[in-house]
This record gives structure tokens, sequence and C-alpha cells, in this order.
């Protein structure tokens, strides 16, 4: 589900600021590590936007409703370009390479970011948690794993999540969840970090 961007009011209650995150499961990993870190949920809204294609949009319906707006949001490494011109013509700021955007608050994930939590806990881990879900079976059952079955395990661990209706979504904040403390994605840890400065945490 694509959340909508609510209204941002410079006076009365609110979100302080909007994070916008390419789909549903991103924002799943964001709001489960904001949680994980002590931060108010009242003080942002993460919105899912359907595709990186949408940023613009965004962040004009952004500027439109508060001029002064916040905001933040994670990319991966292939859309870099679209994300800095959307924040270079929606006035944020001049935007040309990754170092840009995370002086802006948009931090960079370098395939997506369900590889990242992958990296970051470990195939065994990562095995740990579908285990956990029970769904140890369908992930061996998979009809794709046979041709592919001589793959890294963390490519097929994506494939797996990539597959099965809702399954990224479910799985974002498990894996969130199951990281040690410090383990963190870099650049989901820096996101967080970055909306704690608004107030949040």
């Amino acid at each position: 589900m694509v959340r909508e961007v609510p209204a941002l009011s410079a006076t009365g209650p609110g979100p302080v600021g909007t994070v916008l995150v390419e789909g549903e499961s991103d924002a799943r990993a964001v709001e489960a590590l904001a949680r994980r870190a002590g931060l108010d949920g009242a003080s942002y809204v993460v919105v899912a936007m359907g595709g990186v294609t949408n940023v613009g949009r965004h962040l004009r319906e952004l500027v439109d409703e508060r001029p002064d707006a916040l905001v933040a949001g994670l990319c991966d490494a292939g859309e870099v370009d679209v994300v800095a011109r959307a924040l270079t013509r929606s006035g944020f700021g001049r935007a040309l390479d990754r170092w840009d955007l995370a002086a802006l608050g948009f931090f960079v994930c370098e395939a997506d970011l369900e590889d990242e939590l992958l990296r970051a806990l470990g195939d065994g881990a990562a095995l740990e948690v579908v285990e956990g879900q029970g769904d140890l079976r369908s992930f061996h059952a998979m009809p794709e794993q046979a041709p592919h079955r001589d793959r890294p395990l963390r490519q097929r661990l994506r494939r797996f999540l990539g597959s099965g209706s809702g399954r990224k979504i479910r799985y974002a904040p498990l894996l969130v969840e199951a990281l040690p403390a410090g383990a963190e994605p870099a650049p989901l840890a820096a996101l967080v970090a970055h909306v704690a400065r608004w107030g949040g945490g």
C-alpha cells in the first residue's frame, strides 16, 4: 500500500518531516529500525512512493504544502541521478552525486535495501529468519531454485524474498529486528540518525 503524503503544519500537530522510500518493504524496514532506535513515530512519516520515478512529484507536493519541509530518504545506486535531479529542481539543494545526496538527507543502497539487509545480517542468520517464519520448505521448493541452486545463497534469498505476494514487505522488518546492535546497514543507519536530528529521538 502506498502511503499518501500528509499535510505538514509548521505550527500545529503533525510530523516534523517526511522520509521518502521507493516501496512498502523499504518503508517497513525504516520504521522498524526507527522504532528500535527509540524515535518518536509522531515526528516523521515514511512514504512509500510506488517507484523512484515518483520522487519529483512527491517533492513538489511537499514544497507546495510547506516550503520549508524537511525531507530525507533512501535510494538505490542506480537511481542517484533521478533523485539528485528531483531534489535540485524542487529547491532542496544542488545535488550531483551520492555525497551531495547524503548532505541533503538521502542515503544510497548499492543494489537495494533488501541486499543491504542480507549482507549486514549474513546469509546463515537470514536463513534462520526464513526458518523461524516456517518458510524454509518453501525456500527450498521454489520452482526457480533448481537451475539456480549453485548460485550464492544470498542471491537465492533475494530471489525468494522477491517472489510471493507481500513477502518482501513481511520480511523487511523481520530482517531488521534480527540484526545485532551495531550491524545495521550503513545507509539505513545513517537515515535513521538523520531523522533523529529532526527532534524525534
